[in-house]
């Protein structure tokens, strides 16, 4: 899967707040969200922006290189960010992985995407039906324990339509596959997900067929009350792991239908320095191991998304399939350099300007131009 169409896939039980994260995510209206179990039984999918500043500010330079217009046309003429697709997945009920509340079909979404956020109910509000949910450390241990059970019935059919096939091809990578799948399965069997065991580059290759829930990056988001937004009590829950993020969905809704200036007003009356989707989208842009480059120009300024650890040919693949097979070299900037430069005409005369090739692997804030030969 390419990185420009990754995905996170939002769950969690019931009338939790998904799909109002998820209209608040979208800044507009697209998914059900009415109040009762499985209001939402197709994955709503929708394009979300990574928030980025840097933007803002490669589009001044671009305008003091270039000028404010060109004709009928302002410079530049467009500015695009990189996005992340997130799914809004209907609720999960204990016994999910035995069929419960259209659970396979709800598990089937899950697989597809490449991460996972899981929101959490803490919130209070006899409004709203809880449907098994009840505190967030129990709400995120059905969950978990559903996606577990899941995985098991996997794995437990991998492994033994995988025996005949190792006794046939005793070769190292089968071996050790099978040791794999041994690990996984005591983990899980102890009640543990699958990301908890650490794994290197091939091993991941080795088992990537196997598309486990539990291996997937997690985040939890804790959907609690408007007033407990700016306290300390907000920390008293244990959680998971440190990928906690907690918000109010119901105010990011709200702050999703403001103004830029009217929305910072907000946050700052209600005591909170930044919007929690912001959060939420960048760390969901982190853990699936994103990075950033740009291109800018007059005619666009557009963030682009790679994979960490990517060298210029791929990053100029994303771009066009043309110049990565076509890659003859990157010129590359830092951003933070060109901006201290003032533009690339100061930059270039402070050598700050460099020719990079193939195997240059490419820094977040990365702003480049291609050359290439097809």
């Amino acid at each position: 899967m390419s990185s420009s169409n990754l995905s996170i896939g939002i769950i969690g039980l019931p009338n939790v707040g998904k799909s109002t994260l998820f209209n608040a995510l979208l800044k507009r209206q697209v998914a059900l969200a009415a109040n009762y179990p499985f209001a939402t039984i197709e994955p709503n999918v929708g394009i979300v922006d990574v928030p980025d500043e840097r933007l803002q500010k490669l589009s001044e330079i671009v305008k003091n290189e270039y000028g404010q217009r060109k004709g009928d046309r302002e410079i530049p003429e467009k500015v695009v960010p990189a996005v992340v697709n997130f799914y809004d997945i209907a609720g999960l009920v204990k016994g999910a992985s035995q069929g419960e509340g259209l659970g396979n079909q709800f598990l089937s979404h899950i697989r597809e995407v490449d991460a996972i956020i899981q929101v959490v109910r803490a919130f209070t509000d006899d409004g709203v039906i809880r449907a098994g949910s009840t505190t967030p450390e129990n709400d995120m241990e059905i969950i978990n324990t559903e996606l577990i059970l899941a995985d098991l019935q996997s794995l437990n059919k991998r492994i033994e339509h995988f025996e005949p096939e190792l006794r046939k091809s005793k070769t190292p990578d089968n071996t050790r596959k099978m040791e794999l799948y041994q690990q996984i399965r005591k983990l899980l069997d102890e009640g543990k997900l699958a990301s908890t065991l650490e794994l290197n580059e091939h091993d991941n290759t080795l088992i990537k067929d196997l598309n486990l829930l539990t291996l997937k990056p997690m985040i939890y988001v804790i959907n609690i009350d408007e007033d407990d937004l700016s306290t300390k009590s907000i920390q008293n829950h244990n959680t998971i792991d440190d990928k906690t993020i907690y918000l109010s969905a119901r105010i990011e809704s709200e702050l999703s239908s403001l103004s830029e200036e009217d929305s910072k007003a907000y946050m700052k009356e209600i005591g909170i320095i930044e919007s929690g989707l912001d959060k939420v989208i960048r760390t969901g842009y982190d853990i699936l191991g994103l990075q950033t480059f740009f291109t800018a120009g007059p005619k666009e300024v557009k963030a682009w998304t790679i994979k960490k650890g990517s060298k210029a040919p791929q990053a100029a693949g994303v771009i066009h399939t043309d110049f990565e097979r076509g890659f003859i070299s990157a010129e590359v900037i830092s951003y933070e350099d060109l901006v201290s430069s003032g533009g690339w005409k100061n930059a270039k005369d402070k050598g700050l300007l460099r020719i990079e090739g193939k195997n240059y692997v490419m820094r977040d804030g990365d702003v480049v131009e291609y050359r290439f030969s097809v």
